[in-house]
């Protein structure tokens, strides 16, 4: 202990929203009926306070706690409890807080959970227990509606950290508190406790470890208390294995094998007898329920036996050829230094050793502990900075800042300290203000010139996107321009390979100077090598120069083949890129519906990545999708999503296709006045104008909403632009959506011809949604000019179209249109059922009948999540808005059904 910080209240929550939300309305249910909830998570994660928040948030009645049932005169039975708590609620409705309701004894928790299950006419009573994470599915429990709480979210953590120092921790010691805390809150306050004012401000070095027993222990709390001997050392066996493997699990067969070792005279307890509850087995493998608990129980041990317990897992690792971690657990088991030089060499070497088997995750425990057994200086700082160069591909920034910190406290030449900016730089790129990237990146360009000019181009290159990011096109030309920082500018020697990075810049500053003739052939030669390159980095370049070059399946091809080499490699840091670019892909050839399921892939996998940039690009592309498909609370959802880390950022580019997505919902939904406001702010000229290679894409929806607005005077000089850039090429719908739009503007006597011409380019070009909104155009201006023929095959076209890509809000639109023209429109009936997959019919089936969607889940053995995902494409595919809406269409769908059987039955004489 070296001193302790004061740590004042947190002024709120951080990132319990839904949480709250859910314990708020039982509470307020209470004043008519009675309910029940099961606040659940692991040690730490605020199961108590949320407890003590309910309580003092109750007004309707009064609050009773209630602790574990060790009395015997406690009620031992359903009724009796039931019977005790209606004599202390009266006539007012009675809040009963039960915190850590798995620790009562077994006859009292039957008797709570079966008093929770019954029903209570008459009564107001709400029973809130906690249990702890993985004692909410036992028996007693099981059917109770569920609030779980998972780890913090690294900006809640942030935000957490902030609100009870007051924003006085210094930067290098928040990075360390929140990669030690893991989201945990409490162990984040315990930590911040722990240390003094000083070392907050990093004016003094931190304690090491940071996160020791006690704080551990402290957080823990009783969690813990009383394993066996035998036990002990089952638990302690399986948290010093998970320390060297890739996962929160580990292999059973090794940890009998180590058990074996460390207990010689004991043989360890036959894999089918139960676990410790702390422990978890599926297959042959084991983990621990609780991340805190594990470190808890590694943490508090016996040093003698700790160090034991790893000396048996590097016996019987080497025994079996698993080099590299059975050195780490021979590093950890050591007493002292004298070999630990040697030993810091041998880990380096195996780490860096690309013939075996191991993931990123493995290297950067491996170089880290390398570092931290050498003495000092260049070799320490470079283990370091490989540490946090492998913590980056594992998807673990959290990890990698720390490390950086620490490289950065070494006396290193300048390549180290050059690779370790190049590292902070990419960190920041996909998780931090893109100009801080931006540089740090043109830092780390300039300290790798001379030792490294490979990667000085690399970094070079990852400044521009950067600045791209940003929507800053003169530093974006100017970090892509020949001469310093880097060495990109160096003319190639005679006979010398092509360089794909050097390539790639020089594509993309022709392409942004305007000059194809120049950008294609460079740019070209990248999307070629993509095509022989089994390497996720050369693939990523691949498919960006495809989308920039307009070549929308080299991308989407290249774009997959990068994927699954980053799945392949364990590159959890590319995989959400890989899906970002397959997702532009997918949107940029109209198909919107595979363009939502790699966002939304991409999203789940960047924010497990801590990459909050490239999550807020996938929520822009499930706003645009949304836009089309769905109802527009989705869209307004993603959208203030992702323009909140757009505007943190600076994400340029992020937040212009944001903004775009929600002025298409208001087209889409018949409102072209909001629309071209919205627009107008993005395509006009002006301080406010959107990003620079992306407003051009949103002119279109710019005209048609002008025009529809009775403002096209505001249209001409966009379209001028836009002409421009459709002559360019780079983008195969340019060219029909320039003649819909010169269509809308033109008098009567041409802008028939021109709505011929944009279908007949929309044929070349491919992509139902765009063809289809030409076609509703075309039609609605055939029906104004009362030629109804002609207009209902416009309008059916477009229906058809839309139907076919799921784009229910413009399908109503054309629907609309058509029943003004007297045109019955096919009904959403059986017919439209026909698209729903059999899991998502059997979904709407029962929502139809009422159901909630919990109610769905417990009847179909799945999770509410799982229901929710599948009813959102419900929504999508039959253009839908209300679940009563989609009550009245199966409900229709299945009297088709009988009618259709009927006149068979009449036809052929068969009974019913």
């Amino acid at each position: 202990m070296t001193g302790e910080t004061t740590v004042r209240t947190a002024v709120r929550f951080h990132g319990r929203s839904a949480q709250l939300e859910t314990v708020r309305a039982l509470l307020d249910g209470l004043r008519a009926h009675s309910g029940h909830l099961v606040v659940t998570g692991e040690p730490g994660l605020g199961r108590t306070a949320l407890l003590q928040w309910a309580a003092r948030s109750f007004r309707a009645g009064s609050v009773l706690h209630l602790g574990p049932a060790a009395d015997r005169r406690a009620p031992a039975t359903a009724e009796q409890l039931l019977g005790t708590l209606r004599a202390a609620a009266g006539e007012a409705p009675l809040l009963v807080c039960v915190d850590d309701a798995h620790l009562w004894d077994a006859p009292a928790r039957a008797a709570l959970g079966r008093a929770a299950e019954s029903p209570h006419t008459g009564d107001r009573i709400g029973l809130l227990l906690s249990v702890a994470g993985h004692r909410a599915v036992d028996p007693e429990y099981a059917r109770l509606p569920v609030v779980r709480l998972d780890p913090l979210a690294p900006s809640h953590a942030d935000a957490l950290l902030d609100d009870v120092t007051d924003g006085a921790t210094a930067p290098a010691v928040r990075e360390q508190l929140l990669a030690e805390a893991e989201g945990n809150p409490a162990l984040l306050l315990a930590l911040v406790r722990r240390l003094s004012p000083a070392e907050l401000r990093g004016l003094r070095p931190l304690p090491t470890p940071l996160a020791d027993a006690g704080t551990l222990a402290a957080v823990a709390g009783r969690a813990l208390s009383g394993p066996s001997p035998d036990a002990h050392d089952l638990l302690l066996t399986v948290s010093a294995a998970v320390r060297a493997s890739d996962g929160p699990d580990v292999d059973t067969g090794l940890v009998l094998d180590a058990l074996r070792h460390l207990r010689p005279e004991s043989a360890p307890a036959p894999a089918g007898d139960p676990l410790p509850e702390f422990l978890a087995g599926a297959g042959d493998r084991l983990r621990f329920h609780s991340p805190l608990l594990r470190r808890t129980v590694h943490a508090t041990a016996a040093l003698d036996r700790r160090r034991a317990a790893h000396r048996a897992l590097a016996d019987v690792l080497e025994a079996g050829g698993h080099r590299l971690p059975a050195l780490l657990h021979r590093s950890w088991s050591l007493s002292g230094r004298t070999p630990a030089a040697r030993l810091a060499d041998r880990l380096a070497a195996l780490a860096a050793d690309g013939t075996l088997p191991a993931s990123p995750r493995l290297r950067t425990k491996a170089y880290a502990r390398a570092a931290e057994l050498t003495a000092g200086g260049a070799a320490r700082a470079e283990r370091y900075t490989a540490a946090a160069e492998q913590a980056l591909l594992a998807g673990r920034p959290d990890r990698a800042r720390p490390l950086l910190a620490a490289a950065r406290g070494c006396a290193a030449p300048a390549a180290v300290r050059g690779r370790a900016e190049l590292a902070r730089g990419m960190a920041e790129l996909r998780d931090g203000p893109v100009g801080d990237a931006h540089q740090s990146l043109l830092l780390a360009a300039s300290l790798l010139a001379a030792d490294a000019p490979a990667d000085a181009a690399t970094a070079t290159l990852a400044a521009a996107v950067a600045a791209w990011a940003a929507g800053d096109l003169p530093a974006c030309l100017a970090t892509l321009s020949p001469g310093p920082p880097g060495p990109v500018g160096r003319p190639q020697a005679p006979g010398r390979c092509p360089d794909p990075v050097s390539d790639h810049r020089v594509g993309m500053r022709a392409l942004l100077e305007g000059r194809l003739d120049r950008a294609a052939p460079s740019l070209e030669q990248v999307v070629e090598r993509g095509r022989t390159d089994d390497r996720p980095e050369a693939l990523l370049r691949s498919a960006s120069a495809a989308l920039l070059l307009g070549k929308v399946d080299a991308a989407r091809r290249a774009g997959a083949r990068a994927l699954a080499a980053a799945r392949q490699l364990g590159s959890d840091a590319l995989v959400p890129q890989a899906l970002e670019y397959l997702a532009y892909a997918e949107l940029r050839a109209g198909r919107h519906s595979q363009a939502r399921v790699h966002a939304e892939d991409g999203l789940r996998t960047a924010l497990r990545a801590g990459q909050r940039n490239t999550a807020a690009h996938h929520r822009a592309v499930l706003a645009l999708a949304a836009s089309i498909e769905e109802e527009p609370q989705a869209v307004a959802r993603h959208v203030e999503a992702a323009l909140a880390t757009a505007r943190r950022h600076g994400l340029a580019q992020a937040a212009t296709l944001a903004e775009w997505a929600a002025a298409r919902a208001d087209l889409g939904r018949g409102r072209p006045h909001d629309a071209a406001d919205r627009l107008g702010l993005l395509v006009l000229p002006g301080p406010g104008r959107g990003h620079f290679a992306v407003w051009r894409l949103a002119v279109p929806c710019f005209v048609e909403a002008a025009v529809l607005a009775g403002r096209p005077e505001d249209t001409h000089e966009v379209l001028t632009d836009f002409a421009g850039w459709a002559a360019f090429g780079a983008d195969p719908q340019a060219a029909a959506q320039l003649a819909r739009c010169h269509a809308l503007l033109a008098p009567q006597d041409r802008a028939d011809g021109l709505y011929l011409r944009a279908l007949a380019r929309h044929d070349e070009a491919g992509g139902d949604f765009e063809r289809a909104r030409t076609a509703l155009l075309y039609g609605k201006w055939l029906r104004r000019r009362r030629r109804p023929r002609e207009a209902r095959g416009r309008l059916g076209t477009a229906l058809a179209g839309f139907d076919r890509c799921g784009a229910g809000v413009w399908a109503a639109q054309a629907r609309a249109e058509l029943r003004a023209l007297g045109a019955a429109p096919q009904a959403r009936g059986a017919g439209t059922l026909t698209r729903l997959t059999p899991q998502q019919l059997r979904i709407a089936r029962h929502v139809a009948e009422g159901a909630t969607n919990r109610e769905v889940a417990l009847t179909l053995a799945v999770s509410t999540r799982t229901v929710d995902y599948h009813l959102r494409k419900v929504f999508a595919a039959l253009g839908v808005r209300s679940r009563l809406e989609l009550a009245r269409m199966v409900e229709q769908a299945e009297q088709a059904e009988q009618d259709q059987g009927a006149g068979r039955s009449e036809k052929t004489g068969a009974q019913p």
